[in-house]
């Protein structure tokens, strides 16, 4: 049995589909609902230890891709406590877990991000982000849990509506407006696409040697930026070439408007510096290729 805590959600619903049809499946959320038809569905709320012992009990793999809502308050109240749930329901079930982080733990990077790139939060996110994965990494150390986290880029794909360019980008295409862009569009941004995540997830799930690790989800080495994705946007779009730059004090005024992008403000150096994310040891460990953007971009945009 393999188990989602956070059913449904973008890379949920992707490493549903990326599974063997012959896995045994489990959906655990609030609400779930059967990505397959032989789906398990189980109603908990990961915020209660017992509901989560209880949705753990009888997996031998775990994938925790829970999201909460994007709020540094929350994040801080919420985050240990289901990160404690799930550590403690894993360890007395002998279940297996993946954790499915982000880059949020490393702060700002001069340079490449890889799996040894020291935690060094620049914000409020960032540091709650460190401190949960900060507290599985011990449990690893520790031997009392067999255990890894997959960490990723920024997202683009099919799906994946909460990524930033969805809203600013595939969005504006659809409705025949100019793409927008957050921070400097002639930054390096890298992205990951959210069928190549969810392909390393439950690739590296399966490999009895990538416990006990922290991987990079695979993630293209182009050099992206943000002027080259519009440009291959409205290219496929079929419509003219244009970008209107947000920076942080549009940022800012649009988040008297939209409570959310408040939340983005302290994200804002993500934006407007380098990005550069590498998933070598990924590549070479199962001979993965990720998907090329061009490709990912039009399945972004084909998407319903």
């Amino acid at each position: 049995m393999h188990t989602i805590l956070g059913a449904n959600g973008t890379i949920g619903h992707q490493v549903s589909l990326a599974l063997p049809h012959t896995t045994r499946l489990r959906q655990v959320g609030r609400d779930p609902e059967r990505e397959n038809a032989t789906d398990e569905l189980i109603k908990a709320d990961l915020l209660d230890a017992k509901a989560t012992e209880q949705a753990v009990a009888g997996s031998e793999v775990v994938y925790l891709l829970a999201g909460l809502q994007y709020n540094a308050k929350v994040w801080q109240e919420q985050w240990p406590r289901v990160m404690r749930n799930t550590i403690d329901a894993c360890k007395r079930h002998k279940s297996k877990l993946v954790f499915f982080d982000n880059v949020y733990p490393y702060g700002k990077v001069e340079g490449i991000m890889t799996e040894t790139t020291p935690f060094n939060p620049c914000s409020k996110k960032g540091e709650v982000r460190a401190a949960i994965a900060t507290m599985l990494l011990d449990e690893m150390k520790r031997g009392e849990l067999i255990a890894m986290i997959v960490r990723s880029a920024d997202f683009y794909g099919p799906g994946a509506t909460l990524s930033f360019t969805h809203s600013t980008v595939t969005e504006r295409l659809r409705a025949k407006k100019t793409p927008q862009w957050l921070g400097d569009p002639k930054a390096i941004h890298t992205f990951t696409y959210t069928p190549d995540a969810a392909r390393s997830l439950v690739q590296l799930a399966n490999t009895p040697s990538a416990y006990g690790q922290t991987w990079h989800a695979l993630t293209s080495k182009a050099p992206m930026t943000g002027e080259e994705y519009v440009r291959i946007a409205c290219e496929l779009a079929v419509q003219p070439y244009g970008i209107q730059r947000l920076g942080k004090t549009g940022v800012k005024v649009l988040g008297l408007f939209m409570p959310v992008l408040r939340e983005v403000v302290e994200m804002m150096y993500q934006a407007d510096n380098d990005y550069r994310f590498d998933s070598t040891k990924v590549e070479q460990a199962l001979g993965l290729v990720a998907t090329d953007y061009r490709e990912g971009i039009a399945a972004a945009l084909a998407a319903k």
